[in-house]
């Protein structure tokens, strides 16, 4: 059985919420700015309680925030080419936020946005919003709804849009996860596996190039597991792998002190791993301090750059539909 509490947060001036949803396996700590999951708290194999959720002591670090610990990304999550597309036959030139490229829905994307919320069911709360024909330079008024379910070890994050005009959408969490911690530091030792057997490389200014390459034989084979640290390139992860369809987790990822495990279920077509390449000493949590490595995200996702790529999944959505859904499963547990 799940347990619901809200709680009344406000600063300088604006009126937020934060939801504690908590079971005997998770509890889970959720914010109407950005959606933000503040705190993950699960249990090790000998029944120890830790926060495994990189984050801030209070909602002024996530106001300032430009790593996007925690928060959903959108319009469109990840990198468009230097913030232009084409759609239907009409140029967009989008803000330029991160070197020569748009990230992540622009500078007041979803991840600044306060979203109305409520609780839904007994086990999940609701977060929508409409973002307004224009928004960062966006067509079309887009009306987004993001359900979080807490049900037994899982976290459940559905993710719906609609739009009144043709649009791009890709939406995703960005938490960045430590399973020794939030606080223990580097991951390279964690153990991953993804079931990708293709990758999108990247150009010199983190772009897809458009090919979709094997991962035989490259550090990008994760097939089977192995430490996030071995034969990691230079300057870490932060590449979209391409996600095979499977009946099992797409991804999971071992901690080998603790015993932690957590798996990773999705619709999505990718997956961004990112190793926190630019984490730089960061206060968090309790005095923590983030460094390059000190966590991991898994964005599942469309590929990045997919509105300028024919080859890709489209990411666009029309009035009349199909209409964007998105389904992204965290499952926790230990090993035996």
């Amino acid at each position: 059985m799940t347990s619901i509490r809200k709680e009344p947060i406000s600063y300088n001036g604006k009126q937020l919420e934060r939801f504690i949803l908590k079971n005997k396996s998770l509890e889970l700590h959720l914010n109407s700015y950005g959606i933000i999951i503040e705190k993950i708290i699960v249990t090790d194999r000998e029944g120890n309680s830790i926060d495994v959720a990189l984050g801030y002591d209070g909602i002024e670090g996530y106001c300032k925030d430009n790593v996007y610990l925690g928060c959903v990304v959108g319009r469109v999550a990840n990198r468009i080419a230097k913030g232009q597309f084409t759609l239907d036959n009409k140029q967009y030139q989008l803000a330029v936020n991160n070197g020569p490229n748009h990230l992540h829905g622009g500078p007041n994307g979803f991840s600044k946005a306060i979203w109305s919320a409520e609780q839904s069911t007994n086990d999940s709360v609701t977060f929508k919003y409409v973002s307004v024909d224009g928004e960062e330079s966006y067509p079309g008024q887009v009306s987004v709804t993001v359900t979080c379910t807490l049900r037994g070890s899982e976290i459940i994050l559905d993710y719906a849009a609609t739009s009144l005009e043709p649009t791009p959408i890709n939406l995703t969490n960005h938490t960045y996860f430590n399973l020794g911690g939030h606080d223990s530091g580097d991951i390279r030792n964690h153990i991953i596996q993804i079931n990708s057997e293709y990758y999108t490389p990247l150009d010199d200014v983190q772009i897809p190039t458009g090919e979709i390459t094997s991962v035989k034989g490259t550090p990008f084979d994760f097939m089977s597991p192995k430490p996030i640290g071995k034969n990691m390139p230079e300057g870490g992860y932060d590449h979209n792998f391409c996600l095979a369809e499977c009946t099992g987790p797409c991804i999971r990822v071992t901690e080998p002190n603790s015993g932690r495990i957590l798996e990773v279920f999705t619709n999505q077509p990718g997956v961004q791993f990112y190793t926190a390449n630019y984490l730089n000493g960061i206060e968090g949590k309790g005095g923590a301090v983030y460094n390059k490595h000190s966590g991991f995200c898994l964005e599942t996702q469309n590929y990045p750059n997919a509105i300028n790529q024919d080859n890709f999944p489209s990411c666009v959505i029309r009035p009349g539909g199909p209409d964007y859904k998105h389904r992204t499963v965290y499952k926790f547990c230990n090993i035996n």
